[in-house]
Formats: C-alpha cells, structure tokens, sequence
C-alpha cells in the first residue's frame, strides 16, 4: 500500500490531512488522486458512499490551485445543500496550510447576494448544487472560464433529482481542455450518456464491483403482514439497543407518522422530510449527527447530503421503488472499513423485489428471524449490565453520600438489589412484551401464485393508466400528469410502471373522482384512459398498449416515489392554459364543460 507522499501529494496538505488522522489513502483514494494530479485525465469512479471520495478528489484539485489568481479554477457538482457544505468543510480543513486558498459553497436557500458578493472578491474552488449555480450563471455572477477541474459528486442522485439540463447548461459553458471526474455509487444509462458527450476516452475506476453492493454490509428482511410493520420496526429497535440509524419510508406523510409513533412510544427519534423548513431540517440533522437522536426516520431525498460515518443500522420500512435508491440507503452504514446492517421490512408483494436487488448488488439477501420478546428483554438486560460494568466510578463525588445509601440499602443483600436495580429499568419493557402476542411472519413461499403489486394496500385503489414507459413515463411524469389533470388535494400510494402502460393507487374515495377527470384529457392528440385494475386477468391483458411514437420529450427526468397536490380549481385551468407540457382536454369535455357553465 502506497503513502500519501507516495502518490504525489503536497508537504502543506499532507501535514493537514495528518492532523485530521489520516494515515493511509483509502482505495479509491489511491486509485483516483495520480490521475486527477495528471492533465487531460478524465475519470469516472464507481464507488459506494463512505469510501473516501471527497479526499480523493479533494486533495489534488487542492494542490493544483493557483492562490494568486482569484478565479474559480476547480468546480464541484453536488446533488444537496448538505452535501455542498460538507465537501466545503472537508476542503476548508484540507487546505488549512495553503495560503489564502478560498472555497465558497453555493446552494439554495440561502442568500444569493452574499454569494456574489463573495464571488466578486474572489474564490478558488467553488462547491455547487446545479440550480443555484444555474442561476448565478444566468446572471452573469461567476466565470467558468479558468475551470480544470470539474467533480460530479452522487452524479446518478443529481440525475434522479432532475437535474439532467441545468448539469448540461453547466458543462456547456466549461473549458473543453479540463480534467472532469464523475462519482457514481451505480451507474444507469444516463450517466453513461454524459459520459460520452462529455467526458474525453475516460479511465473507468471500480472500487469493488460494478452496481455491488459493499461486502461489509449484512442485507437482512423480515417478510411481515402489513398491519404488522410498525410492531416489526419497533422489537428491531428493542433488539439492538444501541442502535444509531435512519429508518427510510416512502412518502413524507409515512415518515411523520413513524416518527410521532416512535417518539410516543418512548424512543429516541424525529422526523426528516420535505416539509419540514430549513431551519428545522438543519436542527434535526445537527442533533442526530451529534447523537442526541438514535434513530432518524426520512424520506431518501430529506437524507441526501446526511453525511454520518458511524451508523450501525439502516431499516427500509418498506423497500423502494427503484434498486438505485437501495443501493444508496445502504451504502449510508458501513463506511470507512466498518461493519453495518441493512434491513428491510417487507411484506409478501416485495418477495420479486428482493431478488432483483440481490442480483443487481450480487449478494443474497438473509432471512431474518422475528426477535422474541423474551430474547429482547435478554438483550437488553446484558446491555445494561455491560454499561454498569464500564460506568466510570467518580470515589470523590460519591463519596460524602455513600454512607447513607448503604444505611438505606442495608436490608437487601446483593441479589435483591441487583434485582431491583433490574425491574426499575425495565418492568415497562418486560410487562410489554410478557403480554405481546409474537409477530407472525410470512412464508416466501406461501403465496406463489400471488404476483407482486396486483392488490392495492389497505384504503387505496388500483388504477390503470394506458401509457407506460415506452411512452417516456416514469413515476414523476405520472404524479404530474395526475397533478395537472385532477384538481384538488390528491395522495398517490403506489406506482407500477409496465412497458407499455402503467399502474398507480389513489385514496378509494377519490379514485372515480381521478378517472372522471383524467379521462377528459389528451396528450399529443391521444386520449388518456384511466379504468380500476382488474386483477390477474386485466394486469396481464394487452388493453391500451402505447403506441411507437409517443415519447414525451418534455416530461421532467426526476423520480418521486408519491405525490400530493393542493390546488384551487382556479390555479388548476391557469397552469392547464400556461403549461408547456402536450396534455390538453379532449374537445368532448371541453365542450361539456362549456354547457355546465
């Protein structure tokens, strides 16, 4: 194994990354800084997160900064606000003995004008979400001219995110003879086009296997009734007392009703989601950072940028929707050479799901067996006892008052206080569980003949939707396409994309409400065809195949696992009348909506 020195970096940033600890580069660090100190060296690194990353790509752009010219001359690409901060402190503290070495973070939700400000006084490196730096650039703010480096950080998130165009403006207005590297924990098709249109004969860096998943990692899921999730989650939580971890649900009303669970329950948690303001959302992530919080349940989008090395646990209160997102989740424990655990509840209709994650990560799920709740109550009496063994005795504080507490305690011998000691800690946990029913859990092969996502979860309904992916939809499209199409406050569960056309769930109440008004609406001169799912027989039928030629090139490219919308009727016909997108009424319902008036 190569030192530091070995691999060419600078005496001042050396003795800066050895006052943080670091000892040894880490393997994509080993494998990504030579080339990135090299000129015209193009890289894409395929890494989870947690290996290393932003040293490896940190350090060199570093050395390779001239101090005297106060011009952004290396650019970094991040999906969050969070992440931006987090690359600018790392690299603030790498270049700690570099000379008038500025690093200035760019990213919404903070003020704009003292951005510029600084940017007018001069910056070396800047650290940017794509929209902000979007919209600095629009107002002729900053100059991409110098550029020679250019870092895509999570570049398979800030695609997922929709950020596809604003990265294609960007790169357009950079200096073609610079260096680029693109980080990626897996790499889609859409990474692999801006490769191509971007990137110059680029060395392709795997650290592990391509899309693997990281063998440090165990992937455990409990099969469980779906009434039986949340009492799943919380004996998983009994089970390992020292659990530090962030429990990921699908939707932000999923999230928030975990969270107000736990917490009334009695556990140590809060709540991370896209509702929440910046303020509060900065707030949570500081206390769970700091460990005041030992679980944190989120949503995947609130957690991009929650940058924390030493989770024991990652919990998916359901799997998602697409195995990228897994990957990610996963990835968030484990780092830096340690161990963690990846579980997932589950129930019955994400049995197929499994097993295309497993391929996709090449590693085999383990099937885990429902803690019981006389093995959590032992658990968790031997964690105490570890705790009293390693307390740290304070003989002078204590020593005034333990003369009478051993008056006071005099009458028990030491099995009687061990035992009350005992029962105070626990009589709540141990009453709860001696009276608990234990949770059933599913047998994988219980229900072969069920196929996954035929039946709607309890209070929704299952619709069909006559396009589907060779029509250019993804889930995003369809939660717009209900959005615009349906007035009102709608909440969209679950999202089935086929090849041809689609599947979504909505509230039973609302589900002929969505029909009626989908129905009267078109796009590109095709008529939208929205019906109840019917079953095995209906999900396997033909009916309402895309027809070639259909693509929609507008539709937005980020992906979101639910949606909901809150609209007036009034701001619904404007947005119809303004939009760009090519779904219109059909000229039947216009014309009945011209009698009703």
């Amino acid at each position: 194994m190569k030192t530091f020195e070995e691999l060419g970096v600078a005496a001042p940033i050396l003795k800066a990354i050895q006052e943080m600890g670091y000892e040894s580069p880490m393997p994509v660090q080993e494998e990504v800084i030579p080339f990135l100190l090299g000129e015209d060296n193009d890289v894409i690194a395929l890494a989870q997160t947690g290996t290393g990353k932003t040293a490896a790509f940190g350090l060199p752009i570093l050395q390779k900064i001239n101090v005297d010219i106060y011009q952004p001359q290396a650019l970094i690409l991040c999906p969050t606000r969070e992440l931006c901060l987090q690359i600018a402190d790392d690299l603030n503290d790498y270049s700690k003995y570099i000379h008038n070495l500025k690093v200035l973070p760019v990213y919404g939700g903070s003020s704009i004008e003292s951005q510029i400000k600084t940017l007018k006084r001069g910056v070396h490196v800047v650290v940017a979400t794509p929209g902000r730096l979007l919209d600095l650039m629009n107002r002729k703010t900053v100059n991409l001219t110098l550029i020679k480096n250019v870092i895509m950080d999570e570049a398979d998130e800030m695609l997922n995110m929709g950020f596809t165009d604003s990265i294609n403006a960007i790169l357009a207005e950079v200096p073609e003879n610079r260096n680029m590297l693109l980080f990626s924990a897996t790499m889609p098709k859409e990474i692999a086009n801006i490769t191509k249109k971007y990137m110059k004969n680029p060395k392709e860096i795997v650290i592990g296997n391509k899309n693997e998943g990281n063998k440090n990692i165990r992937d455990i899921y409990f099969m469980v009734r779906a009434q039986d999730k949340y009492l799943a989650l919380k004996r998983i939580a009994d089970f390992y007392p020292n659990i530090y971890g962030i429990i990921f649900c699908r939707t932000r009303k999923e999230t928030q009703e975990i969270a107000d669970k736990l917490i009334q329950d009695g556990y140590n948690a809060d709540s991370l989601h896209g509702e929440l303001s910046q303020a509060q959302r900065d707030y949570v992530m500081q206390k769970f950072r700091i460990k005041n919080l030992q679980l944190l349940v989120a949503t995947d989008v609130a957690a991009r940028g929650l940058d924390v090395d030493d989770l024991t646990h990652v919990i998916n209160y359901g799997l998602p929707d697409d195995i990228e997102s897994y990957t990610h989740r996963r990835g968030r424990t484990g780092r830096a050479g340690k161990t963690g655990i990846s579980i997932s509840i589950c129930h019955i209709k994400e049995k197929g799901k499994i097993r295309e994650i497993e391929q996709t990560i090449k590693k085999k799920f383990e099937k885990g067996e429902m803690p019981t709740g006389h093995a959590i109550c032992e658990k968790q009496l031997f964690n105490l006892v570890d705790q009293i063994e390693k307390v740290k005795v304070n003989e002078e504080e204590i020593a005034s008052l333990m003369p009478q507490i051993f008056r006071k305690l005099e009458w028990l011998d030491k099995e009687d206080i061990i035992k009350h000691m005992v029962s105070l800690e626990f009589n709540r946990m141990i009453d709860y569980y001696k009276d608990a029913d234990e949770i059933q859990q599913v047998d994988d092969h219980s229900n072969k003949k069920e196929k996954r996502g035929h039946t709607a979860e309890a209070g929704y309904a299952r619709l069909f939707l006559n396009f589907g992916k060779a029509d250019g939809l993804y889930a995003s499209q369809l939660i717009e396409l209900v959005n615009k199409c349906v007035p009102g406050k709608i909440d969209i569960g679950r999202i089935d994309l086929r090849e041809n056309f689609s599947f979504f769930e909505v509230e039973e109440k609302e589900a002929k409400r969505v029909m009626k008004c989908m129905n009267g609406f078109e796009i590109d001169d095709r008529r939208i065809s929205v019906e109840p799912a019917q079953g095995k027989k209906g999900e396997g039928e033909s009916k309402g195949r895309s027809k070639k030629g259909s693509h929609n090139e507008n539709a937005p490219k980020s992906r979101r696992g639910k949606g909901r919308t809150e609209r007036s009727d009034r701001d619904f016909r404007k947005e119809e009348r303004d939009s760009s997108r090519p779904w219109k009424r059909t000229s039947s319902a216009r014309e009945a909506r011209k009698k009703r008036r």
